[in-house]
């Protein structure tokens, strides 16, 4: 068995995969009946996921016709019963309660949960023929289903969340009896049960649905891929590549913990599966204990940032915002890319402080040039051998027809077995210990070589989403398909390459760690299952409440109007809530609150922000809890694998996030950041400049850039990466960017505006129940002969009345009225864009003042060798 030493402690293999067990698959693992019992259970979850997610239940088989074709009311019913089945089976009540058997009353408490969560499957057509009239089993069922899903939250996640959703349903009830501030007019239980159990509205809303419908798939397709070995590939690709530069292992701690978190949805899990292995290589080289812990914790927790399944949030953020999972994640994955590209500065910076070297190599690496060279040329051929896919394929579609699949899927077929006796060509991957006296990397060519054909259904699987627009969860299920075949045949393919004579036990070995995937994929989702039908309480709560209007008044009572406190608060706010809770219902719970507080208050400010943005902004935050003390339980992770202080590895890694903390914010007022209305060559000067405001707004939070900072030099460099980041804010200041027309004049005017101009408005009117409230809204100028021919087509009519100019009457389905114009609104102003100098002029003085600052740290640095840098 591994042991991971420390200075204050020591955990062996065991205790790390019961602190993973214990956060996300169940701690208890009964024997006999019961564990087969268990497993068999998850099992056949998994076999259940994969069956509504083919197009298998739609084909018309002989005799029987087509068949199991569920519809999404009773797959998510299911999903909840097989989630909350397994939570009292598999998560024990209490520390000390039995972890190899399952006790009578956790039996008898599952059986309830799972008959209450699948309810509604079992009664669906009496359900629907009485909507919104629920009988005494109507209300007996949801009220033994609602306190068992809070128990089966505790067990899973903890309390945060139950406590959360507990709030929020007391709110409902006792709504007349709060602050005025936060008065409602309450519900009663017929009401409350209707919406949250038997309606979608609550608990089997869209966060379950997309649960069941995308994310167990992904899930699956994980565990998998790390079941097939994926997971320790990655990490001996990242050591090999990165292992030999100052702090290397830190740097390679990133990256495989990124490319980890790609196929994982916890943080937690994350930095324990990883950290094993890479926090005592950082260790090694010169890193403090709570200074390793905080790399790892923060490369892991942005892992449910990037793209393409940001631990689950983009398939919510495709229901929530309206936007196509394509758009969700082109929009997500510039952020996401920079900030892991100034985590690895933030490592080299760290290295160059405390004066690190790389770990040795087995081999003398090539040189420079030779390795640039190399590198092009790979890039060069991926994108060759990309176009060349992408072509042939799209030859293929219309010469072969009905039969292009299964051409494609012999080219697959050959393409795996190509790079399958590329990985019987070298020596199988193993661990190394990282404790040991000396360590060498691993070479390369033969680590890269050994685990080409784990990337295929990764390509797959890309190609289905971002080519063919396939919906995620088919794409997820081609992928999965393609997973379970490698795990099948690759070690007995590999063996047969190799002439090996155990080819058959091989086979064996690749079913058996099919069945521990499949399990492991079902244990995996379980806290997911739980997590998004226990937020589904607290989104249901906010829609019969109206609850989210409040928090609006509050925030802007706190902030005073002033935008940037307003996003500060609500940033503070998505923390507070996120704390304790899985990225899923964390995003669930934020976006459901804040979201619309950020927009409405924007609107009120003078700024339009893309509803993406917003989900965003609140998202990066709401993960921020699994990084910041008294709560960061990713710090604590790593604490207990380092053998650090948990606040301290807590607060530290906050300091390495601040990059993240800081990128909601610039996306919030440039939304070129996110891709939005740019087009390719656009998007690339973007990416360069804004990396490179990230690396310089790094350089002056960790101040050290070539040598240590000073205070004004941290300060320039600060105002350097604004100006990159947002140059637009300058040239707002030299050249006003709209001008005032009187909205008396508008009709006269709007011949001189050209069509497709956005128009500002500022009005004065009503929100929805009646408050005064005055906010900006955008209207594009029509197309038309005349000004009032052009207006009208927008859809708004305007009249003069008493001096002043209101709305007389708004077309039904107008551009005016999704604008958010209605009847007798007070227009107050109008703003018609005029033109500016381009902003990226403002790039040349920022440009400059960082050269100036280059070079006289570096005269600072070469006047002064004698002078060793300090330990920080």
């Amino acid at each position: 068995m591994t042991t991971i030493k420390h200075d204050q402690t020591t955990l062996d293999e065991q205790e790390l995969q019961d602190m993973v067990a214990a956060a996300d698959t169940g701690a208890r693992i009964p024997e006999g009946v019961q564990g087969k019992f268990l497993l068999a259970t998850a099992f056949a979850w998994s076999l259940f996921q994969l069956w509504i997610a083919s197009p298998l239940p739609f084909y018309d088989w002989p005799l029987i016709g087509s068949f199991g074709i569920f519809n999404d009311t009773e797959a998510r019913s299911i999903h909840l019963a097989f989630a909350v089945f397994l939570a009292f089976t598999a998560y024990p009540a209490f520390s000390r309660s039995p972890r190899h058997c399952i006790p009578l009353v956790d039996m008898a408490l599952s059986l309830v949960a799972a008959f209450s969560a699948g309810y509604i499957f079992l009664f669906y057509e009496a359900l629907a023929q009485r909507p919104g009239l629920p009988n005494t089993l109507d209300v007996v069922v949801a009220i033994a289903g609602i306190l068992t899903l809070l128990e089966a939250t505790r067990r899973t996640l903890g309390p945060p969340l139950m406590v959360v959703a507990m709030v929020f349903l007391t709110y409902t009830f006792a709504g007349p009896y709060m602050p005025e501030v936060i008065a409602h007019k309450g519900a009663d239980l017929e009401d409350v049960i209707n919406h949250q159990w038997i309606t979608t509205e609550g608990v089997f809303g869209i966060a379950l649905g997309v649960s069941s419908g995308f994310v167990f798939l992904f899930v699956l397709f994980g565990a998998l891929l790390d079941k097939a070995g994926a997971g320790n590939y990655f990490i001996k690709v990242a050591f090999s590549l990165l292992g030999h530069l100052r702090g290397g292992p830190a740097k390679a701690a990133v990256v495989s913990s990124g490319l980890t978190g790609l196929i994982s949805g916890s943080s937690i899990a994350n930095v324990v599966t990883t950290g094993t292995f890479t926090i005592p290589m950082m260790k090694r080289v010169g890193f403090s204990a709570e200074k390793a812990g905080a790399v790892e914790v923060a490369s892991s927790v942005n892992g449910q940032i990037m793209p393409p399944v940001m631990g689950a949030a983009a398939f919510l953020m495709v229901e929530y915002v309206g936007l196509s999972y394509f758009e969700v994640i082109t929009h997500a994955f510039l952020p996401a890319v920079i900030s892991y590209i100034a985590l690895v500065y933030i490592v080299h910076l760290e290295a160059l402080k405390l004066d690190m070297q790389g770990l040795p190599r087995r081999s003398e690496p090539k040189p420079f040039l030779r390795r640039i060279m190399g590198v092009l040329f790979g890039f060069i051929a991926t994108a060759l051998v990309s176009f060349a896919i992408y072509f042939a394929i799209s030859w293929i579609k219309p010469v072969f027809g009905a039969w292009a699949s299964a051409v494609i899927a012999l080219m697959l077929a050959a393409a795996y077995f190509w790079l399958a006796r590329i990985a019987a060509s070298v020596p199988d991957l193993e661990l190394d210990d990282p404790n040991s006296a000396m360590v060498e990397l691993p070479e390369v060519a033969p680590t890269v070589k050994a685990g080409l054909h784990y990337l295929l259904p990764v390509v797959v699987l890309v190609w289905c989403l971002m080519v063919e627009r396939l919906s995620p969860g088919l794409s997820a299920f081609w992928a999965t398909v393609l997973m379970i075949i490698i795990l099948l045949t690759q070690r007995p393919l590999i063996a047969w390459f190799r002439k090996q004579a155990d080819v058959k036990a091989q086979a064996g070995k690749g079913v058996s760690e099919l069945v521990d995937g499949m399990i492991a994929g079902a244990r995996n989702m379980i806290g997911i299952g739980i997590a998004t039908a226990t937020a589904g309480i607290i989104v249901g709560a906010v829609s019969q409440t109206g609850v989210g209007s409040v928090l609006a008044d509050l925030v802007e009572l706190l902030s005073g109007g002033n935008l940037l406190l307003m996003l500060a608060l609500t940033a503070v706010l998505s923390l507070i809530l996120g704390m304790g809770l899985p990225t899923t219902a964390n995003y669930i719970v934020v976006s459901s609150l804040l979201a619309p507080v950020v927009i409405s208050l924007g609107q009120e400010a003078g700024l339009i922000v893309p509803l993406i943005a917003v989900h965003l902004f609140v998202f990066y935050f709401g993960i921020m809890a699994d990084v910041t003390p008294p709560v960061g339980l990713a710090s604590f992770a790593a604490a207990a694998v380092s053998g650090g202080d948990p606040i301290r590895t807590g607060f530290q890694a906050f300091a390495y996030s601040m990059r993240t903390a800081a990128l909601p914010f610039l996306f919030i007022f440039n939304t070129d950041l996110l891709l939005i209305d740019v087009s390719w060559g656009q998007g690339i000067a973007v990416f360069i400049i804004a990396t490179l405001a990230m690396l310089v707004f790094t350089a002056a939070t960790q101040g050290f850039f070539v040598t240590r900072n000073r205070w004004y030099e941290s300060v320039l460099m600060l105002l350097v990466a604004f100006t990159l980041f947002r140059p637009g804010f300058w040239m707002d200041q030299v050249a006003a960017p709209y001008s005032q027309i009187n909205p008396a004049q508008l009709e006269q005017r709007a011949d001189e505006i050209a069509a497709g101009t956005e128009m500002r408005f500022w009005i004065n009117g009503e929100d929805e129940v009646g408050n005064p409230r005055s906010f900006l809204a955008l209207l594009p100028m029509a197309q038309g002969e005349t000004g009032a021919d052009r207006l009208a087509k927008t859809g708004l009519m305007l009249a003069e009345l008493d001096g002043r100019t209101v709305v007389d009457m708004v077309e039904f389905g107008s551009p005016a009225e999704s604008a958010g114009f209605a009847f007798d609104q007070v227009i107050e102003s109008v703003e018609v864009p005029q033109s500016q100098p381009a902003k990226e002029w403002f790039y040349i003085p920022a440009f400059l003042v960082m050269l100036a600052l280059m070079l006289l740290q570096r005269r600072r640095r070469d006047n002064a060798p004698e002078m060793k840098l300090k330990t920080v």
